[in-house]
This record gives structure tokens, sequence and C-alpha cells, in this order.
């Protein structure tokens, strides 16, 4: 016969869903509960795998602990570790053990920083994107009835917030988009399940931050559940500040809470008993926890060690089978009056209620409605209405979903709300939430007319998150010039503001006056001491940006020195409409100073045809190039053209030819642009072109002369599309040969090095000497996994290749095993210094090496050298030496010849 439980009754509770135990629920059999240490139907005990075992120990898991938590064998890595490749069985096994005897399972854990899969990171955002939803999705496949989660982990800053955060919207308007939205997939996956965010540090050290992110997930109505303190920092806590922290945290957030990885890490029995009696049974008892989860309890199998003798598992409180004190005192305490009648935010230890507040934007204006929803669902009850109280006043009841009204603040501050869900029954669940009106938004010095300057230091009044954003509330700026900027860093330059100090994710808005419409180009001026800064800009719209500029990557003119201003041109991507709009700068790369954009408006004639080009093209670092520009028109008179290299002016060129000198400082793609200009100031559609720029071409372990081997891994310095080309940046052979390949797969092979992993259309170019002019042969040695491997060998001059021969590769069977195979090329290799390339057609191949033997000098086969001096060097007579120590010469039936 099943016991029967008779609930007590209790007061309502702050942000807890409180509703009677569901004699429906899967995950609870009080039967089996009664043999656990913990007989509470309501709150569990919890412990976690041991080396991915369940059972450890002398004891059945089931016989101690009424909650399972897989420590690593759930998280994506040990799932996932290979893409679309997973890996079910540790999960499976803590997952089907918490089935059997009947107690909640917690998936642990959706999102986090770490243990994720390491192919992520070389995924483009939106790939990381999809490969989120389809992890969620196999998740929710395999467990669709979860009944808690922890969807993110250790997010709080200085932990580990997950690398591709970008992929769920980074940290867009509330500084925790991801997470927000990381809870919203779930929650469309396990609208049932208890959703929680976990962190550690959360008692002593990191406490405000954690209030700071669980506060915002909340009053952003993000369907977060419940708080989870992993409770590691816990050891060397007084029973004083434990119960502070606690109550700082609870009075703060409102929310049930669950003390999700319990240790105490200490070889001291006394102190590890002193805390369990302290700490236990105050989380124990308090209403608002739902729930304890011991991070492990087999001494030497837990991940605490001792920091001085390096034993491990000293928080496990059963030791070579026999209990330590802590152990025996928790037994003891579960089987109390106050253990078993604890009472809990979750009854029965399910979640009955979903309720969240979300007001459209966490930021308001004061005296201007803000559309709020309460999004509320029961799971097995009915609603009935839906008061809801502003600042503690009522304001409203709803009665029909969507349930949603416009909350008017009319003060400043904090706008503080609570809805109370009613069911039928006449229980009641609250959830609290929150928004922060403000003045509204004004111009600082009036509206920006336009054609004109935006002087960065003028954003709109109003407040941060409505009119501006920055990272904290400190002006390092160091000036007086406003003092209603709130954190925006506002510096002194020459005789006038710049705004500095700048993180990636800021963003200041301006009111702007349009008195011209029509296309417009710009001229921004910026500095930065580092490379990587930019900033960019659009046009707002209700909700919606429409870029406007994409990305003004501003340039670093001296290493840690921001007073170097550079100017940078562009046009708009759209025509500007007349009247007035928001404009919205927001920062997207390192720090920079932002000193104004000066907007002019553009006539356009579409009779100008412009066109540029370079010579050389690739240019060398420290080398000129000229830029040459053809411009022309049959209806007006060209009056200038302007030349740019990355939107930056290198001249104004007023009479043909129009040419600039342009001497790059660094390798890499320069975006180079001309537009002519009439003599009535109208504009031609602007002409683009790209720029490669490599270092100077070197051999790199000095120019091979021919006859002789090119070791394949040896070929020339320069740069990617100068000397060489690989498909991508990544180096799969994972040597350290060299460290300027850029892509290039070099491999280990007996007695050296090879290149492979080759694809079609990628090419390597060695410099080599020609000392023997005339016909050559080759022996390859290579190897390929594939049939139809192949490459050409040419020779480039004046940047066209003519091909000398074709080299097929055959089938190895294993990239390790190398065959030599040999040829002769189809023309003759002139004398002296030039240019061999390596071309692959047919992929898949490895090449070790090359050796190029001449066959024919200057047209002279087979000559016999007869009576050559004894220990001499021989010449023939076109001057070539031709003695046995050179590799033109072979030993042949004891008669030397020169090498075919």
């Amino acid at each position: 016969m099943k016991k029967q439980f008779t609930r007590l009754a209790r007061p309502q509770w702050l942000g807890a869903f409180s509703a009677c135990m569901l004699t429906s629920a899967l995950w609870l059999s009080p039967m089996e509960a009664n043999a656990q240490l913990s007989s509470n139907p309501d709150k569990f005990l919890g412990n976690i795998t041991t080396y991915g075992s369940v059972d450890s120990g002398s004891e059945k898991y089931y016989t101690l602990w009424n909650q399972i938590t897989a420590e690593n064998e759930s998280k994506w890595a040990s799932i996932e570790g290979t893409r679309d490749r997973y890996n079910w069985g540790g999960s499976d096994n803590a997952y089907n053990y918490a089935k059997e005897h009947g107690f909640p399972f917690k998936f642990h854990t959706l999102i986090w920083g770490s243990q994720y899969p390491g192919w992520m990171d070389n995924l483009s955002t939106k790939e990381q994107y999809e490969e989120i939803v389809e992890w969620m999705d196999e998740v929710k496949k395999r467990y669709p009835d979860l009944p808690m989660i922890d969807v993110v982990n250790e997010a709080v800053p200085g932990h580990n917030p997950a690398p591709f955060k970008e992929a769920l919207g980074g940290d867009g308007v509330t500084g925790y988009d991801w997470i927000i939205k990381a809870f919203e997939l779930a929650y469309e996956r396990w609208p049932d399940a208890i959703l929680i965010y976990n962190d550690f540090n959360t008692f002593q050290w990191q406490r405000t931050e954690f209030i700071n992110l669980v506060k915002t997930l909340r009053d952003a109505g993000a369907p977060v559940d419940a708080y989870g303190c992993q409770s590691h920092d816990v050891t060397d806590l007084s029973l004083s500040n434990f119960k502070t922290y606690m109550k700082e945290i609870q009075t703060a957030l409102k929310m049930p809470m669950y003390s999700t990885e319990y240790d105490v890490g200490t070889t001291d029995d006394n102190l590890q008993l002193q805390r369990y009696k302290e700490q236990i049974p105050y989380m124990w008892e308090s209403d608002y926890c739902a729930g304890i989860t011991l991070w492990g309890y087999i001494y030497g199998k837990t991940w605490i060690e001792d920091k001085n003798t390096g034993e491990k598992g000293i928080s496990g409180i059963i030791k070579n089978g026999k209990d330590r004190p802590a152990m025996t005192w928790l037994r003891e305490y579960m089987q109390t009056d106050a253990a078993k009648n604890a009472k809990s935010p979750f009854p029965g230890m399910v979640k009955e209620a979903s309720v969240y507040i979300k007001p459209s934007n966490i930021r308001g204006t004061k005296g201007e409605p803000l559309p709020v929803t309460i999004r509320a669902s029961m799971k097995t009850k009915t609603i009935d209405h839906i008061d809801l109280y502003l600042k503690g006043n009522y304001y409203c009841t709803l009665t029909e979903a969507p349930y949603v009204v416009d909350v008017v603040a009319t003060s400043l501050g904090r706008q503080e709300l609570k809805a109370v869900v009613v069911t039928t029954d006449s229980t009641k669940y609250e959830r609290i939430g929150a928004f922060t009106a403000y003045n509204p938004r004004a111009p600082f010095k009036g509206a920006i007319e336009l054609p004109g300057t935006l002087q960065i230091e003028n954003f709109d009044s109003g407040a941060e998150g409505v009119s501006y954003h920055d990272t904290d509330t400190k002006n390092e700026g160091g000036t007086s010039y406003r003092n209603n900027g709130g954190g925006v860093d506002i510096v002194m330059r020459d005789n006038g503001y710049v705004v500095g100090y700048t993180k990636k994710g800021e963003w200041l808005e301006y009111t702007v006056n349009v008195t011209k419409a029509g296309l417009y180009s710009f001229d921004a001026t910026a500095s930065s001491g580092v490379t990587n800064s930019s900033f960019n800009l659009s046009l707002k719209k209700g909700e919606e940006f429409i870029p406007l500029i994409d990305n003004i990557v501003v340039p670093c003119v001296q290493a840690n020195n921001w007073d170097k201003y550079k100017t940078v041109h562009g046009r708009l991507l759209v025509n500007l409409e007349e009247g007035e709009q928001i404009f919205r700068i927001t920062v997207t790369g390192a720090e920079c100073n932002m000193d104004k954009i000066v907007f002019k408006h553009v006539e356009m004639d579409e009779n100008m045809q412009v066109s540029i080009s370079a010579n050389p093209n690739p240019a060398e670092v420290g080398s000129a190039t000229t830029l040459m520009v053809d411009a022309s028109s049959e209806t007006s008179t060209i009056a200038s053209v302007r030349i740019y290299v990355d939107d930056m002016l290198v001249k104004n060129v007023t009479t043909a030819p129009f040419e600039a000198l342009y001497m790059p400082s660094a390798t890499g793609v320069y975006n180079v642009k001309a537009v002519a200009v009439d003599a009535e100031e109208k504009h031609s559609q602007v002409a683009t072109y790209e720029l490669r720029v490599n270092n100077k071409r070197t051999a790199y372990k000095g120019t091979t002369s021919l006859p002789g081997t090119l070791e394949a891994e040896n070929f020339d310095q320069g740069g990617e599309g100068f000397t060489y080309h690989d498909k991508d940046e990544k180096d799969d052979g994972g040597t350290n040969y060299r460290t300027d390949k850029c892509g290039v797969d070099i491999f280990t092979c007996t007695g050296g090095y090879a290149v492979g992993n080759t694809v079609n259309n990628e090419w390597l170019e060695y410099t080599v000497n020609v000392v023997d002019p005339g016909l050559y042969s080759y022996e390859a040695t290579v190897s390929s996994i594939a049939t139809g491997s192949n490459f050409n060998i040419g020779v480039v001059k004046d940047g066209v290749v003519t091909n000398l021969c074709k080299v097929t590769v055959p089938n190895t069977g294993n990239k390790n095993s190398y065959k030599t195979v040999t040829g002769t090329f189809t023309a003759n290799l002139d004398s002296g210094e030039q240019i061999i390339r390596i071309t692959i057609n047919g992929g898949y191949c490895n090449i070790d090496k090359i050796e190029l033997k001449c066959i024919q000098i200057n047209g002279i086969n087979g000559v016999l050298l007869d009576n050559e001096p004894e220990g001499g060097v021989m010449y023939n007579l076109f001057g070539v030496r031709v003695d046995e120590n050179y590799k033109g010469i072979v030993i042949k039936n004891g008669r030397k010849m020169l090498n075919r």
C-alpha cells in the first residue's frame, strides 16, 4: 500500500510556485522515496554519478539519494564530441536509473562555455545557431519529459560564458540576450521542466554579479524557474555569513533556489561535520529551497583535491566503505520532523505553473505606455484570472489570454511588477518582474541637421539603455562636458571632445534631421592604439535597425597611441529620407576614440565611367604600386578623381593620367576605390578593386640549384596567393615545421616532411637557379589514398605559367606509403634564376620531394667524356661543369655520361 502524505498549510511565498503534489507525476514514487535518506515528498537530497557509474560503494544509490545529476555524461562535449555523432550511453544510464527508481533526473547542462564540442569554434555564427538548435532538438527527442534542466551554466562575467554566445544574440540590450534566448529555446521544448540558471562563487565572491545576472533574466521575462547555487564555496564560510548571503540572494531574486553542487572539501572530519550541521538544515528548511544535490559522496572519487598534498576526492563523505561524521549526521538529520516536513516551492518536486512577466523592453519612458505580457500556463489546473501589481499597488486584473496590458510608469526608476495568478481552485502563484522608467529621449543640442556634422559626444539625452549603452557607470574620460551621459567616456581632443575607452557592444543614439533626401557620403574621424577597432552606423526604425554603414575600420597609426586620428570615407548603404530620425553608432571591435562624422549629400552623374587597376598586383610590402584610374564622360568634364585605400584618401588627382603611387606597409588585401567628380560636383559610381599585398618573395632555405631536389615543404616565403595557395587557413598536418605556411598542410614522413591533403587548384612555388640549362627529367616521391591524383610542374614568367609536365600519382593505399614516379619535361629550362610552380589537378596526394636531373644540355645528348684528368674538374664545350661530383653526370658501364 502506498504511503499517504498529509500536507501542512503554508503561507503564500513570493516568486514560488505552490500547488498540491501531482499524483500523476512520473518522476516520483513515494514508496521508493521512503527508503532513501530523504522522505520529504517535496524536496530531494540528490547526488551525482561516480566516474560515470551510478551505483558506487557498498550501498545502492537509490537507498541513499532521491535525485541524480550526471557529473559529466550529459554535457554537450560528452554526447556530441564528433559532429552529428551522439554518444548517449552515460547520460542514458543516469536518466533510466532515475526513471526506474522514481526520482528526478536533472539534465546538466545544455549551454556552457566549457566542455562544449571543439568543432563549434570552426563554424560561422549562423552554423553555430543551427547546431545549438539541433543539439536541443536531439536532447528533446531523447528525453522528452525532463523534469529539471540546467539550461545555462556558469556565465557570470569572468566564469565561462559560451564563446559561441553571438549565435544566440550576444549581449544585446539586456547584456544577457544570449542567455534569454537559450532559455526560450529550452522552454519551447520542455515547458513543464524546471529551468535553472546555474553558477559558482554565488555565496562568497561574485554574489552581486550572480544576482544581477539572474535578476536581469527574470525581469526581461526569460522562462527561468529557479536559480542554482553550486555551493562549492562554503567550506570556509561561517554560519552567520552563510545565512546573510543566502538571504541577500533570495531577497533580491524572490525565486526558487537549488543547492546544485554542494560539497565541503576537507580532510578535517570535524570541519566537514560542522559545515554540514550548519548549512544543510538552513538550506533544507528554507521554503524557497527546492532541493540539495551533493557533488559526489565516495571519498577519493570526487573532483576536489587537497591543495597541499594533492590527495584526491576529499569532499567524499563515505571513506573506505565507512561513514565520515558528516554522513553519519546527515542520515540522522534526514529522519527528523524538521527535515521530513520542510516546505518546498515545487510541491511534489514538479512544476505546476509557468509564470513569467515579459515587458516589451526592460527600459521604458516615464508617462508612456509600455506593453507587458504575462506568460502564464498551468500543467493540470485552470487559470481564473491574473492580478497585476505595480510598485506594490494593484494595477489591473486580466481574465483572458494573451495576458497583455500597457503599463504606464508615473515615476522614474525601477518599476517592480508582481503577477498573482489565481486558478479556479483558488490556488495562487506569484512572479516578480520589473522594468526601469526614464525621462523621455531628447536631442542633446537639438536635432543634428544633415548635410552636416555629427559630433560623437552629442548623443541624445535620456538614459542608459534608452539613448546610449555603456558597460559601466564611470566616465573614465574625466571631463565635465555633460552630466547626463551615464558611463559614456568623454575625452578631450585639442579644443573639443571625443568619445573614448569604448568596448564592443556599446552604442550611442542621435536624433538627426535630414533636410535633403537622397544619397550621402560620410567622412568619419577616429583613432585607435590597437588593431581591430571598428564601429558601424544604423538607422533605427521601431525595434529594427537598418544598416547605413557596414563596419568602419579604425586604423591603428601607432600602437598604444590614441592621439593619431585618421578620416575614413565612404557612402551610406541606403538613401536617406527627409525628416527627423534616429541614428545609432555601435562599437563592433576593440577600443577606439570617435570624434565626428561629416555627412555630405551626393548628386550623381551616371554618365561618368570609372575603373581602377594596380601594377603590380600582387604588390610587395615596402614597394610602391601604381593605382591607375580610367575615368571618362561623354556629357561632362571630369574635374578630379579621388583615390582611396581602405576608405582613406590617398590622392585627389585633378589632371590625367589619374594615377597615384601607393606603398603598402603590411601584407593583406586592400580595398581600393575611386570616384570621379565633375565640374558641377556631381559624382560617379564608386569603382572598387582588390589589391593583394605580400611579403617580398624569398626562397625558404635558399635558392635550389638545378639539377637538384625540390623538397615540397620548402616552398617560397611570401604569402597566400603570391608564393602559394591553399584552400583554407588550417594546417591539417599539425606539424610545427614552419610558421608562415598559412594553411598549407605539412605532414611528417620518413626522414622529413611532405605536403599533403591537397585539393584541386592549390599550388606552391619555388625559386630555383638553373645551372645546367636544357631538358630535365623528374623523379617524384609521392603517395595518395585516391585514384586520379596528379599535379603539374610548370615554370612561371611574368605571371604566366608554362606547363612542363603532368605527374600522375598512383593510389598507394596509404598516405604514408610513398612511391617514386618518373618522367620528362616537355620543354627546356633556361639558365639562371626562375620560379617553378607545382599545381594540384587531382587532389588527395602527398608530395615529399621532386628530384630534377638534366638529361640534355643545350641540345647535346649522350656526350662521352673520355680521357678526363684524374680527380680533375670537367667542362663541356659550352663551359658547363660535367664531372662526377656534379649531379649532371652519371656513371654508366664504367664511363661518365651526361645524365638523361
